[in-house]
C-alpha cells in the first residue's frame, strides 16, 4: 500500500492526523478511560439492600481505587501500597467465595481486633461501640417498604426496623437492626494478620464475615466516595440503568460515610 494509501485510509501511524483525528484518537481515549478504571477511579451499582440505609439499592457510586495503592494489572498482587482500610470504611471487594463478584461492606474489625456482636450491640476488642439516636432522619427517610420485600420477603417494611447512628472509629455511620431479631449473636474471632472483619450496615439481612468469613486484604478493590446518581428502578431488562422517572436527584454527590 502506498504512503498516499495509507494516509487516505487514516492508517499512517507517523501522521499527526492519526492521532488527532483518526483511528490513534480512538485508541488513546480507550486507553486513557481503562487506564483510569484500572489504576485511579471506577463506578459501581449497589445491588441489594445489604448497607441499607447508608446506601440504597441502584445507587450509583465512584469508588477510589488509589487509596491503598496500585496494583498489577489483572491481579490481587501490589506494585505500591500505601496503606490498609481503617475501621468505619466503606469498601469495594472482591467476594472470597467467588472473586468475579464485588461486594461492599463496611470495616469493622482490623487485624488483631476481637470482634463480638451480640443482641444488636457491635464489640470490638471487647469495647460496645455507642448506638445514638440519629441527629438527623434522611437516611432512613429515603427508604421505602420495597426494599425490605426483596428475595421473598413480601411480609418485611420499613416499620420492622429501627434506625441507630453508630459511633465505629472516627465515623459515625447509620445501621438498621430489626426488630424482634436482637437476639442474634457471633464471636467472639480475633482478625488475623493481613485480613479485615466486614459487616453491612443492615444488620440482619447482610452476608457479610459473620457468614463467610474474614476478608483477604488482597481482595480489596478500592473505598467508595460519593454518589453521582441514584434511580429507584431500573429499566427493564437493562439493570444498570436508572430509569429517568424514578431518579433520586436528592442523592446526586451524595458522599459515603
Amino acid at each position: 500500500m502506498s504512503e498516499q494509501q495509507q494516509n487516505k485510509n487514516g492508517w499512517d501511524f507517523r501522521s499527526k492526523h492519526f492521532w488527532t483525528d483518526g483511528w490513534g484518537s480512538l485508541f488513546l481515549a480507550v486507553f486513557i478511560a481503562l487506564f483510569i478504571r484500572w489504576g485511579f477511579i471506577e463506578a459501581y451499582v449497589i445491588p441489594s439492600g445489604s448497607m441499607l440505609p447508608s446506601l440504597l439499592i441502584h445507587d450509583h457510586i465512584f469508588v477510589n481505587k488509589l487509596v491503598y495503592g496500585v496494583r498489577v494489572p489483572f491481579s490481587e498482587s501490589w506494585l505500591v501500597k500505601f496503606g490498609a482500610p481503617k475501621r468505619g470504611e466503606v469498601i469495594v471487594f472482591k467476594y472470597p467465595k467467588d472473586m468475579s463478584t464485588f461486594f461492599i461492606k463496611r470495616v469493622v474489625g482490623e487485624a488483631g481486633d476481637k470482634i463480638y456482636y451480640e443482641n444488636g450491640t457491635l464489640f470490638v476488642n471487647d469495647k460496645p461501640q455507642e448506638k445514638k439516636v440519629p441527629v438527623s432522619q434522611d437516611d432512613f427517610n429515603w427508604l421505602r417498604d420495597a426494599d425490605f420485600q426483596r428475595d421473598g420477603n413480601l411480609g418485611d417494611s420499613k416499620d420492622n426496623y429501627v434506625f441507630f447512628t453508630e459511633a465505629l472509629g472516627d465515623k459515625d455511620h447509620s445501621v438498621l437492626i430489626r426488630r424482634g431479631d436482637v437476639y442474634e449473636s457471633y464471636g467472639p474471632v480475633t482478625v488475623p494478620d493481613g485480613h479485615l472483619f466486614v459487616m453491612g450496615d443492615n444488620r440482619n439481612n447482610s452476608a457479610d464475615s459473620r457468614v463467610w468469613g474474614f476478608l483477604p486484604e488482597q481482595n480489596i478493590l478500592g473505598r467508595a466516595m460519593f454518589i453521582w446518581l441514584s434511580c429507584e428502578e431500573t429499566i427493564p431488562g437493562i439493570p444498570v440503568l436508572c430509569n429517568p422517572l424514578t431518579i433520586r436527584w436528592g442523592r446526586f454527590f451524595h458522599s459515603v460515610n
